[in-house]
């Protein structure tokens, strides 16, 4: 439905969802377009918060060991879900079933729903008059708060919303999106020069005595025996 309130088709919202099988990435691009901003940006957005399914491709490689004419429809699959239950194995045939069973189901309900979603937007008429174009927002919001665990997580999540809200009026829409994934190198960065400014400002312990009192056996005198 929030597709739908960003002015795509039914055949539009269906296809995104079953060639772009990552929810993060349909709702940046879905509020991109409903906020006026060009599809080339949108996309640009969606593909930076996909990223993240390319580590979690490296993990999987080796923990499953596919074969080769799989890995493609494999690939498609690999998402937080996959990823967490794979990992979750004690071995490998069994990180295997978890992958397979858990893509399989999260594809097929996943593109169901879409595809009542987007039937009952038709039926509603104007979504936008619902206030449909927040649901968006709202839901990645919802996803990515449990994520946010440590405070260098916390931090790159704050800095990112004052870099993507401080461009808001002088930029297109769905280039602030770009701009906030400055947030994450950024934040990681200054992190660094601070451990390693830590790290360097510990010296080690020498030592109490002056190493001038340290004398030879031979120049002890004898009251001092």
């Amino acid at each position: 439905m929030t597709s739908a309130g960003s002015g795509l088709t039914l055949l539009q919202t269906c296809v995104l969802s079953l060639l772009v099988f990552t929810g993060a990435s349909q709702f940046a691009l879905v509020g991109a377009l409903a906020a006026g901003g060009n599809p080339l940006t949108a996309a640009a957005g969606a593909f930076f918060l996909g990223v993240r399914n390319a580590f979690y491709g490296l993990r999987l490689s080796q923990l499953l060991a596919l074969p080769r004419a799989a890995r493609p429809l494999a690939a498609h699959w690999v998402i937080d879900e996959t990823t967490a239950v794979a990992l979750a194995q004690p071995g490998r045939r069994s990180a295997r079933i978890g992958f397979t069973v858990t893509g399989v189901t999260l594809y097929v309900l996943w593109n169901l729903t879409t595809l009542l979603g987007a039937l009952g937007a038709e039926a509603v008429g104007d979504t936008r008059a619902w206030g449909l174009d927040a649901a968006g927002p709202a839901v990645f919001l919802a996803l990515l708060a449990p994520m946010l665990k440590t405070a260098t997580e916390r931090a790159v999540a704050a800095v990112a919303v004052l870099l993507g809200l401080g461009p808001l009026p002088v930029l297109p829409a769905g280039v602030p999106v770009l701009v906030a994934a400055l947030a994450a190198p950024a934040v990681l960065y200054l992190e660094g020069r601070r451990r390693g400014g830590a790290q360097s400002g510990v010296r080690p312990q020498n030592d109490a005595r002056p190493q001038n009192d340290v004398r030879p056996r031979s120049d002890v005198r004898e009251e001092d025996r």
